[in-house]
């Protein structure tokens, strides 16, 4: 299928591209990678009169990672790049391992990390991996930049926080506190498909082996990321040790809370009832590998 006609532009400057979305508003789609917005321009889902083609806007194409794992990642940036980067796997694992499970190696070869996310698809990973690491989401426009917490940017399917003239420019992760530990985990029909679930978790160990800080937060369970209170009030303060059985109760015992607190829509997949049961398990699975993380790195009391 073809999309329908539109004006293209493609301006080589920042302020070119929000001046083109100034003032055009609504009407106007940026282009990245393509990899969603195409497809459903193909499908006559979305019908823009103007594409604005960032691919020759230089400033947006950064990548960086600081000693201390402080990361930054800019609009035109690739899934492939942020995959491929050993600093970015040293210090920010829960992307990585998340950004692996995203479609095929053909689509991150060309998908952004910004473009995924202004797209907020409540099933894709990455939107939930955000709001497990607290991430700030920078847009911009010709009246200047705010910084959007990843937890107020999404706002329900396909809906963001982002005014019609703004752009999402860059997002910005704090370096992880020792005696971190993450993990993320999905099921899918088939490799490359949409999760059927997927759980991100982010956990933090004191020197006693205490969790002082728990995130746990599902794509696939709603109509945007859900982060689930009540699984990180179970981890709080728990402290099973190295002691496998304690270990072993205290994430089924989160597993079943996650399960509890969640109300997913079911798909043409799938049940909301499985959705559930496959949340209780894949957290479960998901906390304990974050604990055995978290411990390998966690401060040791000195002796």
């Amino acid at each position: 299928m073809k999309p329908p006609a539109f004006d293209y532009e493609a301006p080589t400057s920042l302020a070119e591209a929000l001046a083109l979305k100034a003032r055009h508003g609504e009407d106007a789609r940026f282009l990245a990678g393509g990899q969603s917005l195409v497809p459903a321009m193909n499908f006559r889902l979305v019908r823009p009169a103007v594409l604005i083609d960032l691919n020759g806007v230089a400033d947006l194409d950064h990548l960086s990672c600081s000693s201390s794992g402080a990361l930054g990642i800019g609009a035109l940036v690739r899934h492939a790049r942020v995959e491929s980067d050993r600093e970015v796997a040293r210090h920010q694992p829960l992307l990585v391992e998340a950004i692996r499970e995203v479609a095929h190696p053909q689509v991150r070869n060309r998908g952004t990390l910004c473009g995924n996310l202004a797209h907020a698809d409540p099933a894709s990973e990455l939107p939930a991996v955000m709001v497990a690491l607290k991430a700030q989401l920078h847009a911009v426009s010709i009246r200047g930049e705010r910084s959007i917490p990843a937890a107020d940017f999404f706002q329900g399917t396909y809906t963001t926080a982002l005014e019609p003239d703004e752009l999402l420019a860059r997002v910005q992760l704090e370096p992880l506190p020792t005696g971190t530990g993450t993990a993320f985990l999905e099921l899918a029909r088939r490799p490359g498909d949409y999760a059927m679930m997927g759980v991100a978790v982010l956990l933090q160990l004191d020197a006693s082996g205490a969790c002082t800080d728990a995130r746990v937060v599902c794509c696939g369970a709603g109509d945007r990321p859900v982060a689930s209170a009540a699984t990180a009030a179970v981890l709080r303060a728990a402290t099973p040790g190295s002691d496998p059985v304690a270990l072993e109760a205290l994430c089924e015992a989160a597993g079943a809370a996650l399960a509890a607190s969640i109300d997913p829509p079911g798909t043409v997949h799938v049940t909301a009832d499985y959705q559930r049961h496959l949340a209780q398990v894949l957290a479960a699975r998901a906390i304990a590998m974050a604990f055995g993380r978290a411990a390998a790195h966690s401060p040791r009391r000195s002796i």
